[in-house]
């Protein structure tokens, strides 16, 4: 290779990050103007559907097969003012009361499935049935029956609530329920998006242009570029879906307040988004290096799937972590590089300090740095060979041999 060579002047000209960032704008445009990046952005849509469809089906399916659970056989007046009673109860007590229905006799309610039959009159109810169930239900009809008698629901009295102190039970329990759902809902979308790493190198390989960028620029460059042009794509992704099911979760947060978080909402959000990165940066150059290092799509799934079992692994170390706040055990998953960013999330959820998130993140970066570095010297070692000494045959039956 001459000095005037255009591979020599590329080299003088750019560093490697400069390298990178080319590569990473390259295979940015190229993904995300490509027709493939439609359907990826449609593919949590199909889940979705079946989801809905299934709960709507199981609902009409348990709505059309549970009877009333107690059959009020009374006079007409007495069974209607029964009725009311529990419907007024309910709305105070909650659905915890079991269900009346208006019966004509015995037999027809029977025949309708009821759990029990309720006769006599409100002053003397009469529960019939399975006795496993007349005893759990006689206090309830007993309030019911009382409640029906009044002809009207008497005013109760408001109750004043006065919360004290800043970690009450309820709250530790709410803050582990988001930093469960915070946890689980990371790994899902690094597990589900770290996976295209794999197959856009194992493509460029099969058609020698990673080969190319490797005699034109650092095998380093290529791989920091490729792993933040993917996860460029991943993140116009979850915005996209986030776009999407924005009005959903505002719709649900109105219905159902979800728990504050100790960091609060937009700074655990602003952390999900980090830790999703470096989960994601760490994963991906794992399986950069596996598919840098593999020739086929069998190969890779042969290669990746230890990886796979283990990052599962190491999520459940983490969710398992996140009960034992300031222990060891959760200083161990906070270390542990592929453990730390779940570790670290479910950390923001229950505790408010942030200086340990900075030193996480910093440790994590190291961490990326390293891998990539690893990667891309073993490709250059393993895939960059010529000669005969490698035979066509993959790297580990070489190694064996």
């Amino acid at each position: 290779m001459t000095p005037d060579s255009p591979i020599a002047a590329h080299r003088g000209r750019l560093s490697m990050l400069a390298a990178a960032w080319v590569v990473a704008r390259r295979d940015f445009t190229a993904i995300l103007f490509s027709r493939t990046f439609f359907f990826f952005l449609l593919g949590p849509l199909f889940p979705v559907i079946v989801g809905v469809l299934a709960g709507s089906v199981g609902n009409r399916v348990a709505e059309s097969g549970a009877g009333p659970s107690i059959a009020v056989v009374m006079q007409e007046g007495d069974a209607r003012a029964m009725v009311q009673a529990r419907d007024a109860l309910a709305d105070r007590l909650g659905e915890g009361l079991p269900r009346l229905a208006v019966a004509a006799d015995e037999a027809s309610a029977t025949r309708g499935g009821a759990g029990a039959v309720l006769s006599g009159s409100p002053a003397a109810p009469v529960l019939s049935g399975p006795s496993a169930q007349i005893e759990g239900w006689s206090g309830d009809v007993a309030m019911i029956a009382a409640q029906a008698r009044e002809d009207s629901l008497r005013s109760w009295p408001r109750v004043r609530l006065e919360p004290k102190g800043d970690a009450r039970p309820t709250d530790r329990r709410s803050r582990l329920k988001t930093a469960q759902g915070a946890q689980t809902l990371l790994f899902l979308l690094t597990m589900m998006l770290a996976g295209m790493v794999l197959s856009n190198l194992v493509e460029e390989k099969g058609n020698k242009i990673i080969e190319v960028l490797a005699a034109a620029i650092p095998m380093e460059s290529v791989f920091f570029g490729k792993l933040f042009a993917m996860l460029g794509v991943s993140l116009v992704g979850i915005a996209v879906w986030a776009a999407v099911g924005a009005p959903v979760l505002m719709a649900a947060s109105a219905t159902l307040p979800l728990p504050e978080p100790a960091v609060g909402w937009p700074m655990l959000v602003g952390l999900g988004v980090v830790y999703f990165a470096m989960a994601y940066l760490l994963l991906g150059s794992v399986f950069l290096s596996i598919g840098s290092l593999a020739n086929t799509v069998r190969e890779v799934q042969t290669l990746s799937m230890p990886v796979t079992m283990m990052q599962l692994m190491l999520f459940f170390f983490a969710t398992y972590a996140m009960t034992q706040p300031g222990s060891p055990v959760e200083i161990l998953a906070a270390v542990l590089p592929f453990s730390s960013p779940f570790a670290m999330l479910a950390r923001a959820a229950q505790e408010p300090a942030l200086l340990p998130h900075v030193a996480a993140l910093a440790w994590q970066t190291l961490w990326v740095f390293l891998l990539v570095k690893g990667g891309a010297t073993l490709f250059r070692k393993r895939a960059m060979k010529s000669g005969p000494q490698g035979g066509g045959r993959p790297w580990w039956r070489r190694a064996r041999a």
